[in-house]
């Protein structure tokens, strides 16, 4: 018998977003495989301003948080 669970991989990645005023987002991106690449992850960040889901403003960086 086996007590132990495998975990299950996270569906959804994790950003911090930080702004050049000293404001902070988070952003989720659902698809893993478009979380690796740092210049997908920038597009999907402006695409999220866009709609306003992240608020507007100038983009600093952005860190993988989870």
């Amino acid at each position: 018998m086996n007590t132990f669970r495998k975990t299950t991989p996270a569906k959804s990645v994790m950003f911090l977003v930080n702004y050049d005023d000293g404001r902070t987002a988070y952003l989720w991106v659902d698809d893993p495989a478009k979380a690796t690449d740092t210049w997908a992850v920038g597009v999907i960040a402006r695409a999220q301003q866009e709609q306003g889901t992240l608020p507007e403003g100038t983009i600093t960086s952005i860190r993988r948080v989870r």
